[in-house]
């Protein structure tokens, strides 16, 4: 798989397809194969880059959690694009990966043609159904500070939900570890702490004049509340709520996910320069 030195470190991508660019930006612990039932239908129309963000995939992973901040990794990507000669692209973005495409193009909106937010929010999510995810999540941070990352993997298995779609398929946890594991303990800890510290950009989306789809799974309820003030604060931007669908629309409902992309993705880059 190929590599790009950015920022000094290896940043891991794959790359399919060919056309106006479509970055894809995974969430926590995820990575680029978090989008291979994705990137296949839209490499038919489009260039598709998914990256992985530092700390998580193949991609380096610094031994310090201060190289860590959402800011670096919006920083990461825009780099990269540079280095792969990308002036202009799509951003989608889910959960962790959603508040660093709102980073980047608040930093560089020059780069970015389109942006599709999956699953994410524009602040620190409020309401007792996120403090219970807060919860849950500081204490598997202290298992990854004990234990290390298969004994947090172990216990997130026991508080997931795991959909119903994703139920039926056994080879799903396999892969679900495997990519889980790829993330450092390191990333685990400091991007646990970074999204649970970060700064409300609401007031910054009002900037954004791309086409902006907003895209939340119908079952994923702490990100129900925060995806309306997302299309809130986003002028003209459009709000799909996905049926059957939780955390992870593009793996549990990737038809319906695919589909939605492409009929939004197809008339706003058709007439721009790559």
């Amino acid at each position: 798989m190929p590599q790009a030195k950015v920022n000094g470190i290896e940043i891991n991508y794959r790359e399919t397809g060919e056309g106006f660019p479509i970055v894809f930006i995974h969430g926590y612990t995820g990575n680029s194969r978090n989008w291979a039932l994705t990137a296949p239908a839209l490499a038919e129309r489009f260039r598709v880059i998914s990256v992985d963000l530092r700390g998580h995939g193949q991609s380096a992973k610094p031994m310090s959690e201060d190289d860590y901040a959402l800011e670096t990794m919006a920083s990461d990507v825009y780099e990269l694009l540079k280095n792969l000669d990308v002036n202009e692209s799509a951003l989608v973005g889910h959960s962790m990966g959603g508040m660093v495409s709102q980073l980047l193009i608040l930093e560089h909106p020059e780069v970015v043609r389109a942006l599709i937010l999956v699953d994410t929010a524009g602040e620190v999510p409020k309401g007792l159904l996120y403090d219970e995810r807060r919860k849950q999540r500081q204490k598997l941070v202290e298992i990854a500070e004990k234990e290390g990352m298969e004994a947090v993997f172990e216990e997130q298995l026991k508080v997931t939900a795991i959909p119903e779609a994703l139920q039926a398929n056994p080879e799903y946890i396999d892969v679900w570890r495997q990519q889980f594991l790829m993330t450092s303990r390191e990333a685990y800890i400091a991007c646990a702490a970074g999204m649970s510290s970060r700064r409300s950009l609401l007031d910054d989306l009002a900037s954004i004049t791309v086409p902006t789809l907003i895209i939340c799974g119908e079952h994923d309820e702490p990100f129900l509340e925060p995806s309306r003030d997302l299309q809130k604060a986003i002028p003209g931007s459009e709000l799909m709520i996905i049926p059957g669908a939780g955390h992870g629309p593009q793996m549990e409902t990737p038809g319906e996910f695919n589909k939605a992309l492409i009929a939004f993705l197809l008339p706003v880059t058709e007439t721009a320069a790559v």
